[in-house]
């Protein structure tokens, strides 16, 4: 397929309509860059420059908005990312417009669309985690961190598709696929997966669907998707955004945590997220001050992770002589304990699974138990279409309870190894982070097959709550592959500003070409 790849331009008032495209023919969206005063590019803008004309008078949040909802209206139905837009937009933005006219705008996210992972409770939208079981009515009240994206004056522009269940149901579970939505495509090849279970929210991203989106963690469902659709994923330490409001699979692991075209965007976002709390250690840059550090004298461990093949080894490699070339010391390392993580964690995860869901749908209509649940699956065939299985939550209704000793051992040593794991290798290579491939290439889509790759570089991080991102590292023919970066606990704010600084280093972005497919080698 042909470019659907420039963004929109925005200008003060909203422009002409993009037009959808068939494959092979051109996208009809105005070039990038044709309008350099007055004109914005959605695929490369960030959230301060937008401000920044915002407070000029050449651009309004209603207009930018309008812009976003058009781009949805005009890409959306290639990609499959956006389940429904909030009615309440425009309305939102013309709030913030005002605020902005008075000179009380509430901070850098006032007037800035945002779009939601679907298991993400809104008051005035349904909230599914991508079930029919949950399609009736909407929560009571909102997530708190959509409380705080609405008190920064964020314009919540909609919810995005995900993996039903956050890719916790089926044993063979296909990313990007649920019963609400369908199946989520990557749009740099549309016939490869985009990675879950935050699929919507980066396939948005990597379409200029939004300025930024909220995608939720367990173990890779940020930093997967980020990679797999060349974006911007980070996963917060954990606790350092609430995750009241949000379908659980473990509130020992479970974090919400920004998306986007750039980290910039990403850190003003956590930092909304968060209420600014923690983000910035005294006497530490801000993520956005990077250019005044920079890479030099930054100690990266790097973990290869060859089972990725020799394509992504090699873009590691390439990577690895960038960053030494920007003066960072990079060495070889190989976090210990691996394999005992990948022994322990499913089977703590489904014993927190079970409380957790239990507790969530207590408070929503429809199934009010795990045991509802797998009969409400059971019973409706549409549900069974792509992930066919159940079997995770059947296994998780025979697991140990939360509260057994049995669980509370596994719990307690995958918190201690996988902390170890990182914080044992950091110290003895005096690192300022580990660095690993985010994703393989993107695998073709197959409900039959399900997902056909296990990603291991995020599950340390995921299990010691600790923050990873994932930046852009370049591509593997045109399938887009990132670079993990993990730190120590609550060292966010640091991570932000090494990853900005990767990020300029690499210069690895590029708009996707929503092709159809590309040849099985790739």
């Amino acid at each position: 397929m042909a470019a659907l790849a420039a963004g929109s331009l925005v200008t003060g008032v909203p422009g002409p309509r993009a037009q959808a495209t068939e494959p092979g023919t051109d996208s009809g969206l105005p070039p990038a860059g044709a309008s350099p005063v007055r004109g914005v590019d959605l695929d490369t803008t960030t959230i301060p420059q937008l401000q920044a004309r915002m407070a000029g008078g050449s651009l309004t949040s209603s207009a930018l908005t309008s812009a976003y909802l058009r781009r949805i209206e005009a890409v959306d139905p290639t990609i499959h990312a956006v389940l429904r837009t909030d009615p309440t937009a425009l309305r939102q933005a013309a709030a913030s417009d005002a605020r902005h006219r008075h000179g009380t705008t509430r901070g850098p996210l006032d007037g800035i669309p945002v779009l939601l992972k679907d298991n993400v409770n809104t008051r005035d939208m349904p909230t599914t985690a991508g079930s029919l079981a949950l399609a009736g009515r909407p929560p009571d009240a909102d997530a708190t961190l959509v409380t705080r994206l609405r008190e920064a004056g964020a314009v919540i522009l909609g919810k995005t598709n995900l993996s039903e269940w956050a890719n916790f149901r089926a044993a063979k579970p296909t990313s990007g696929w649920s019963a609400v939505g369908g199946q989520t495509n990557n749009p740099y090849v549309l016939d490869r997966n985009p990675c879950g279970s935050s699929s919507g929210s980066a396939a948005a991203m990597a379409a200029s669907l939004a300025q930024v989106a909220i995608g939720t963690e367990t173990d890779g469902s940020i930093v997967c998707p980020a990679g797999m659709n060349g974006v911007v994923g980070h996963k917060p330490s954990r606790g350092l955004v609430s995750g009241a409001g949000v379908v659980p699979i473990s509130a020992e692991q479970d974090t919400a945590g920004p998306m986007a075209r750039n980290v910039t965007d990403a850190a003003i976002t956590l930092s909304v997220l968060s209420g600014g709390e923690t983000l910035r250690p005294k006497g530490t840059p801000g993520p956005v001050d990077q250019q005044a550090h920079g890479l030099r004298g930054r100690r990266i461990g790097l973990w290869r992770l060859p089972s990725l093949g020799p394509q992504v080894d090699a873009l590691m490699t390439r990577t690895a002589e960038k960053l030494r070339s920007a003066g960072a010391e990079v060495v070889e390392v190989t976090p210990p304990y691996q394999a005992r993580l990948a022994e322990l964690e499913y089977p703590t995860l489904l014993s927190e699974f079970h409380r957790d869901i239990n507790a969530y749908l207590a408070t929503r209509a429809g199934p009010r138990t795990l045991t509802e649940l797998i009969g409400f699956n059971r019973t409706h065939p549409a549900e069974r279409t792509c992930f066919a299985g159940q079997e995770l939550f059947e296994q998780a209704l025979a697991a140990p309870p939360a509260t057994s000793p049995e669980h509370r051992a596994m719990r307690a040593e995958l918190n201690n190894l996988s902390r170890r794991s990182l914080d044992e290798t950091m110290a003895a290579h005096h690192l300022d982070a580990i660095a690993s491939p985010t994703n393989p290439p993107a695998w073709t889509t197959d409900c039959a097959r399900g997902d056909n790759d296990v990603i291991p570089s995020s599950t340390p991080a995921a299990a010691a709550g600790y923050p990873s991102l994932s930046v852009p590292a370049g591509f593997v023919n045109e399938l887009p592959v990132g670079v993990l970066l993990m730190a120590g606990d609550h060292q966010d704010a640091r991570l932000l500003a090494l990853g900005a600084a990767v990020e300029h280093r690499l210069g690895a972005w590029r708009a996707p070409r929503y092709l159809p497919s590309v040849g099985p080698g790739s």
